[in-house]
């Protein structure tokens, strides 16, 4: 019978086992540190406190712009007495010109007092709403005093000790690495484009770690990213494994060793790949000139080429999609002493 069995076509890569989602904890206000609540493994929850920076100078803060705003509310009240002040007195003076007891002039001026008195009073409004800013600002910047976690995880990086300064002039510092779910990894690799073509979404992957070296691990290709990545002239393309990790074996940096199953046939007729390599040393005589996919059938004492059609390949069969090929048919794999008439060869056998 014909040789049947099942060929699967692989990907090899390498990768890095990564949490599917890391946020990075930092600071927004410079300062000393004066209480480290978070370490390496720690469980946090969304809005706990982590690290507290020094608070002092920022509570000194709030506090002159709290007293600036009551400085702006009581010059409000004042320019507002002073307005109800201004009216009264233009009212006055309409009432003496009408008596011709205060010129035009007096008039005007009384008017001109007024306008300039609620004027005042919107000027005062204004600066309240500043105050109010500024105010509102430096509670925010108080409250960047104590370093929270914005999501539920793990710390799974400290960078930073009690006493530590932080200083955050011109960029945020890295403080903490939390990883939102480790039961959850993915492992990121990289694909050259040579195989890029037959990675689909989807695709199974297994997969090993030198931690691990007899456990084979499974995953599933989820993303395959456009950019390119070259590096001196070899194009990659960046691939992500999701994995499973419930009893959180794996851990973050772990190097993968993947296979990826890009095509699979089942039951098909194949192979060994050296038959389809395999050419006669001499005294064979070549009906074509070879450059097709073929294979060498001994019958009879003699070597018949036989045009095939190839199909996918592992690292030892390859599939025959088409050629005539039939049931005892010894295939020739390999020659052991060169051609002539008691010539050995090495066969495959349907």
């Amino acid at each position: 019978m014909p040789d049947r069995g099942d060929i699967a076509r692989q990907v090899m890569a390498t990768g890095t086992v990564n949490p599917q989602l890391t946020i990075i904890v930092g600071s927004y206000v410079s300062g000393p540190i004066t209480e480290i609540r978070c370490d390496y493994n720690t469980m946090v929850k969304a809005g706990q406190v982590c690290a507290t920076i020094d608070a002092r100078p920022y509570q000194t803060i709030v506090d002159q712009d709290n007293a600036d705003l009551f400085v702006a509310m009581a010059q409000l009240r004042k320019d507002q007495a002073n307005v109800t002040y201004t009216q009264l007195s233009y009212q006055r003076n309409l009432r003496l010109k009408d008596t011709d007891a205060v010129s035009q002039d007096t008039v005007d001026v009384a008017r001109n007092l007024v306008d300039q008195a609620a004027a005042q009073v919107g000027v005062d409004q204004a600066t309240i709403e500043q105050r109010k800013a500024a105010l509102s600002a430096a509670r925010i910047n108080l409250d960047y005093t104590n370093i929270k976690s914005p999501v539920d995880g793990v710390v799974v990086s400290r960078n930073v000790t009690q006493g530590q300064t932080v200083a955050a002039s011109f960029q945020t510092p890295t403080l903490f690495l939390i990883a939102t779910d480790l039961t959850r990894m993915q492992v990121d690799t990289n694909i050259s484009e040579s195989d890029i073509g037959g990675l689909k979404n989807g695709q199974a992957a297994t997969f090993t770690v030198d931690a691990f070296p007899d456990r084979v691990l499974n995953g599933i290709v989820t993303q395959i990213r456009q950019s390119p990545q070259t590096v001196q002239n070899v194009v990659t393309f960046d691939a992500v494994v999701t994995i499973d990790n419930a009893d959180l074996r794996l851990k973050p940096g772990m190097t993968a060793s993947l296979n990826i199953v890009t095509d699979r046939q089942k039951n098909t007729l194949r192979v060994p790949s050296q038959a389809l390599r395999f050419e006669p040393k001499a005294s064979v005589p070549h009906p074509a000139d070879g450059k097709f996919d073929h294979v060498w059938v001994e019958h009879d004492g003699t070597l018949r080429m036989v045009p095939v059609k190839a199909g996918i390949s592992d690292e030892s069969y390859t599939a025959i999609a088409d050629g005539d090929l039939h049931a005892g048919d010894k295939v020739v794999v390999g020659q052991l002493t060169p051609v002539n008439a008691s010539t050995s060869f090495r066969f495959f056998r349907f």
